[in-house]
Order: C-alpha cells, then structure tokens, then sequence
C-alpha cells in the first residue's frame, strides 16, 4: 500500500476554482529532499506534509522549488483533509506545529477558519523596476517580510495588469502583492493578486499568507476590523477576515477535495 495524497481547492467551495494544494498525511516524518521531490511532481504551488504527534501535527509546505515558512491555502486545506478524511472529530481543533509557529483551525459550519500571525508592513521607496515590473501607476509602496505590497489605483488595474514576470525576479524582494478596493456596488471590501516567480509561482491564485499583510493594510484604511476579500486571479478566491489590531489574524475560508491518490 502507497501514501494517500489528497488534492483540495482551497478559499472556495466549488471545484476548478480557488487555490489547490496537494496534503499527505505521512505516517513517519520522511526527508526533506523527498518532499521537495514530491512538489516537484504534484507541480502545484504548494504541497503540505503532516505527520502526527503528541499534541497535533507538524506541518511543512513545499513550492515545486523550495521550501516555505508559511502557506494559508495548503493549511487550510490540510485542515479540511483532517476533518474529511477521519483524522480529527469535527468538533477537535486542528493544531499545527511549523516554521511559523503554532497555527489553529476551527471548523465553523462549511468555513474553516485559521489563526495566523499578522504581517505588518512599512513605507519604502519603490526601486524603478517595480513599476515597470508591474506595468501599472503605484498609489502607496510598501515592504514586509514576504515581499512589495503596492496599492494601485481601482479593481480595474488590478484585474487587468500582465506583469513582466523575468523583471519580478529581479528585484530586491520577489514577491509582490497587489491590491485595491472595490467598485462601489462590490459585496467584497477590497481585492488583490499576489505574484512570486522568485519561488516558481509566477501567479499564486489565493494566498492566505498575503492577506495576513493585507488585514492591518486595510484596516487602518477602511477602519473595520471584519473584512471580505477577493483574490481576482483567473480562478479566484474568498476569504474572510477578522483582525483587531493585534498579533493574530483569522482569516477563513472554504474547501473542497478535489482528487485522491496513491503516491506508489
């Protein structure tokens, strides 16, 4: 018998849409260059192995390239592999252990909803190759630990912008995120796309980890502490947001099995 891999969509409840991940659950802790190989093959933007232990379950991501510190979509949908594949009772919380510390997941109805640290960002100066990166006018420039996070004008620019991803990975920091708010008649508080090339993911379509840097940014621009979020990629996202101003974030959404496989 194989190891069971399950692929979900995450920040959705419908298939084809929001993010997939890739969850094994592994009976014993295995090599780091076998998971990294595994990703490389699930070729997704993230893959999420768990293996159990006295008071939850370690946690560790992987691009089809490396390693990461912290993934929202794949921990959302490890948690939903949990739950509907056996592994936890509905009403247990989820407990990871990762890179990134202990991260929570509660099931509420048909949403989880993860506990996870906040990413506060500064102003900085723009280098001239994000704009031309980007290929749309910068409203606001700001920088945190996973990358850019620029402000633009409308939802419209956000929608229809096409980066120059070879001058992204050039840049001091890899990662950008792009954001705006929303046409007035929208049932969504803002919206954003989130590209990393410098990780092998030129465009990630729902990123939890972007919207940990996104809840104090809008915050303090909309002066609400529940927001509702669309990540506009081409497959799109939901998520829901609660932060207060402190050091943790909630962030939920929704998920959905996609396949399951034997990995042989």
């Amino acid at each position: 018998m194989g190891q069971t891999i399950t692929q979900v969509d995450a920040f959705t409840n419908k298939p084809f849409t929001g993010n997939p991940a890739a969850v094994c659950v592994l009976p014993a802790p295995q090599s780091e260059d076998w998971m990294q190989k595994v990703a490389q093959e699930m070729n997704l933007s993230e893959t999420a192995f768990l293996v159990r232990q006295e008071n939850g379950f370690h946690l560790r991501w992987f691009t089809p390239t490396t390693e990461v510190p912290l993934c929202g979509h794949a921990t959302l949908a490890s948690a939903h592999v949990l739950w509907s594949e056996g592994h936890l009772l509905p009403d247990e919380v989820a407990r990871f252990h990762t890179k990134s510390g202990l991260l929570i997941a509660k099931k509420q109805g048909n949403w989880i909803e993860l506990d996870f640290p906040v990413n506060h960002s500064e102003h900085t100066t723009a280098p001239p190759e994000l704009g031309e990166a980007l290929g749309v006018p910068m409203k606001t420039v700001m920088k945190n630990s996973l990358g850019y996070l620029v402000e633009v004008e409308s939802e419209d620019l956000v929608r229809q912008m096409q980066p120059n991803f070879q001058l992204m990975k050039a840049l001091p920091l890899g990662k950008v995120i792009v954001t705006s708010s929303t046409h007035k008649d929208s049932e969504y508080d803002f919206v954003s796309r989130f590209f990393a090339p410098g990780v092998g993911i030129n465009e990630d379509p729902v990123t939890g980890a972007a919207h940990c840097c996104l809840a104090p940014f809008w915050r303090k621009r909309l002066e609400q502490d529940e927001l509702l979020a669309y990540q506009v990629s081409s497959r799109g996202g939901v998520l829901k947001i609660c932060y207060d101003g402190g050091s943790r974030v909630y962030l939920a959404g929704q998920a959905v099995t996609f396949l399951r496989g034997e990995l042989i």
